[in-house]
C-alpha cells in the first residue's frame, strides 16, 4: 500500500509538471523575448540575427529584442543564455563558434551540448579558398604540389586564432596532408591584403570581402568550402569537386534555448521560426548577405551540434592549438 501511495504521488507530480508546461506553452509568448546575439553590433552574425529577429517578431506578435553580448569569441553571451530561466523568453542566436569554443577554452561556464535546447538551424554560409595570384597554381591539386615541395615554407592568413578562417584552413591543411604556417591577423581585411601582396600564400576567407578581389583578379579562387557550389560564385568548384574528399565547412547559424525548456515551447518556437524564415522579405534579406536559409528539427540540430563539437575538438588538437 505504501508503495502504491508513493507511486500515485509521483504520478501526480509528473502530471502536474506536464500540465504546467502545457499551460505555459498555450499562453507563450505573453511578453517580449530576449534574443541574445553573442557578438558586437554591425558584424555578420549581428546583421543576420537582426533579420531573423525582425521576422520572428512578426510571427510571435511580441517584441523580439536583440541583446548584443560580445566577448570571449561568443562565450560570454552563450553563458548568459545557458544560465537563464528555461522558459523560452531568452534565446541565443548562436553560430559555429559554439563548437569552436568547446575546443578552444578550458574553463567555459557551460557545455555546448548539455546546457542548451537547440531549436533549429537558420542559415549557413561557406568560405572560399583564395591564393596569391602570383603562384603557379590554378587548382587545389597544383597548390598542394607546391606546398609539398616546400614543406613549412607556405603560409596562410586568418582573421585571428580560433576564428572560422583559422580553423577551416587548419582542417584543409590536415585534409591535404600539407604543412602550412599560420599567420593570424586582426581581422579578415588585413589578412586578405597580405594574401594579395604575397606575404602569405593562401587564405580560407569569408565570401563577402573576397568576392570583389576575385572578380578584379587580385586574388585567385581555388574552391568553395561547402558541399555544394555557391550561387554567389557558381563557377568556383567545391573543394570536394577539387579532390578534397569529405571536406565540408560552412559557418552555420541557429537558435537555441536554455536546457530543460519545455518541449511544447521548443516545438512552438520551431514552427514560428520556420514560418519567419519562409517569409519573402526574410529570404530576400538573407540572400543579400550571401547566406542560405537552412533549417532542421530540434533533434537534428542537437545531433549536429554534438558532431560539430567533436569534429572541431579533433581539429584543434591535431593542429596543436593551445586552449585558452
Amino acid at each position: 500500500m505504501k508503495r502504491l501511495l508513493q507511486f500515485s504521488h509521483w504520478t501526480a507530480l509528473v502530471a502536474g509538471v506536464l500540465l504546467s508546461a502545457s499551460v505555459a506553452a498555450q499562453s507563450f509568448p505573453s511578453k517580449p523575448i530576449r534574443f541574445v546575439v553573442p557578438f558586437a553590433p554591425g558584424g555578420g552574425t549581428d546583421i543576420i540575427g537582426r533579420i531573423v529577429a525582425q521576422q520572428l517578431n512578426e510571427e510571435l506578435r511580441q517584441p523580439v529584442v536583440v541583446d548584443n553580448r560580445a566577448g570571449a569569441g561568443s562565450a560570454l553571451g552563450a553563458e548568459i543564455v545557458a544560465k537563464s530561466p528555461a522558459d523560452g523568453y531568452t534565446l541565443l542566436f548562436g553560430n559555429i563558434s559554439l563548437a569552436f569554443n568547446q575546443a578552444l577554452y578550458a574553463n567555459l561556464g557551460y557545455d555546448a551540448v548539455r546546457d542548451f535546447s537547440p531549436v533549429t538551424l537558420t542559415s549557413v554560409q561557406p568560405n572560399i579558398v583564395v591564393i596569391f595570384p602570383g603562384l603557379a597554381a590554378q587548382s587545389v591539386a597544383e597548390f598542394t604540389a607546391l606546398a609539398r615541395a616546400k614543406p613549412g615554407q607556405f603560409s596562410y592568413g586568418s582573421a585571428g586564432i580560433g576564428s572560422g578562417t583559422h580553423l577551416s584552413a587548419e582542417l584543409l591543411a590536415q585534409s591535404l596532408k600539407i604543412s602550412l604556417l599560420h599567420v593570424p591577423y586582426r581581422g579578415t581585411g588585413p589578412a586578405l591584403t597580405d594574401t594579395i601582396g604575397g606575404q602569405v600564400q593562401m587564405m580560407v576567407s569569408t565570401f563577402a570581402p573576397a568576392l570583389p578581389l576575385i572578380k578584379s583578379g587580385r586574388l585567385r579562387a581555388l574552391g568553395v568550402t561547402s558541399a555544394k557550389r555557391s550561387a554567389a560564385a557558381p563557377d568556383v568548384p567545391t573543394l570536394i569537386e577539387a579532390g578534397v574528399a569529405g571536406y565540408d565547412y560552412s559557418t552555420w547559424y541557429g537558435i537555441l534555448a536554455p536546457a530543460k525548456t519545455p518541449r511544447a515551447i521548443i516545438e512552438l518556437l520551431h514552427g514560428k521560426i520556420l514560418a519567419a524564415l519562409a517569409r519573402e522579405d526574410a529570404r530576400r534579406k538573407l540572400d543579400a548577405q550571401g547566406v542560405e536559409t537552412t533549417t532542421n528539427t530540434p533533434a537534428e540540430f542537437h545531433a549536429y551540434l554534438k558532431s560539430e563539437t567533436r569534429k572541431w575538438i579533433d581539429v584543434v588538437r591535431a593542429a596543436g592549438i593551445p586552449q585558452q
